[in-house]
């Protein structure tokens, strides 16, 4: 593999370095961008983008903007997780703000999740609001999995009993910053003092999904605290890269959520989530499919193969 590329001055002790994943999201970038400079003004910044090898003209638009950000090149698709450390590994940032390259900061963002930084010595990471771009809410902070939780998600019963959100935590606005299991990955503020006392940096075994929930875990495991800041907001796309991998998307999901069951639950834990997997995966291979036999295809989605299912977790 031919090692990654970085272009770029860095600016002089950054307060924050901003680390910003792409993978062929060029018009959501620019607008990622954008966000970035115009909502991060008057703080100490350096903002790295870690390019997983995109074709579609992500690096162009990169090198003609004034100023450029760094660009760390990757040759190919190194996944999320090892594309964060990465840019971590280049930047010199007291804070390290990770940020989705189809997410937008609002005003107001970076300074309200620094401020809890301050007030929170042991928090080692702190998660904002995510919304939809019509505004409305979307899935910000979430328990450590359990197998009913698990049950839940997967049959679907979960919306039903909880709400939209499930697994999710609804809004809860007017409870304030508070402690939590784990964030969503799209923003996330992370101390760099606390990210350095774990080996390696993030789980490079998970290609993508399930790489936050794990790394929130691990860094409470060493003494640190997860914390979620409903004042600061985030504007996310969600998706973006991940939509290009069609059915591989769930596959992945799966994958994540066995690796982590695997890892620290142990290897018990994982066998029965798995069954659990294969059993409601095949349960919605014949219902999706009965629905798209009935309505000519106007109804019922595409799921993933049994086939892929046991690849991906087999790889993971």
């Amino acid at each position: 593999m031919t090692p990654p590329t970085t272009r770029g001055a860095a600016p002089v002790e950054p307060t924050v370095s901003i680390i910003v994943v792409n993978w062929n999201t060029r018009v959501l970038l620019a607008e990622c961008l954008a966000s970035i400079a115009t909502n991060a003004a008057g703080i100490a910044t350096e903002t790295i983008v870690v390019d997983n090898a995109s074709t579609d003209g992500s690096r162009e638009m990169l090198a003609e903007m004034l100023p450029a950000p760094r660009v760390v090149a990757n040759s190919e698709n190194l996944g999320f997780a090892r594309a964060v450390n990465q840019g971590i590994a280049a930047s010199r940032g007291r804070y390290l703000l990770v940020l989705n390259s189809d997410a937008q900061l609002l005003p107001g963002t970076l300074p309200s999740l620094l401020e809890l930084a301050g007030r929170q010595p042991r928090a080692a990471v702190i998660g904002a609001q995510l919304r939809h771009a019509d505004g409305s809410f979307q899935a910000s902070h979430v328990r450590f999995p359990t197998f009913w939780r698990e049950l839940l998600i997967l049959s679907g019963i979960g919306r039903l009993l909880h709400g939209p959100w499930y697994p999710s935590h609804p809004p809860e606005e007017q409870r304030g910053p508070q402690r939590v299991d784990w964030v969503g990955g799209a923003c996330l503020l992370i101390r760099r003092t606390a990210f350095n006392e774990i080996p390696g940096g993030m789980d490079e075994g998970y290609f993508l999904y399930g790489e936050e929930m794990d790394l929130c875990y691990v860094l409470q495991r060493h003494g640190w605290e997860i914390w979620y800041q409903p004042e600061a907001k985030v504007v996310h796309v969600g998706s973006a890269s991940s939509r290009r991998l069609s059915a591989r998307r769930e596959a992945l999901l799966y994958r994540g959520r066995v690796r982590f069951c695997r890892k620290h639950y142990g290897a018990w834990s994982a066998r029965i989530l798995t069954g659990e997997i294969y059993l409601l995966t095949a349960i919605k291979i014949a219902a999706h499919g009965s629905l798209r036999l009935l309505t000519a295809g106007r109804r019922g989605r595409e799921v993933v193969s049994l086939r892929r299912l046991t690849a991906a977790l087999r790889d993971g």
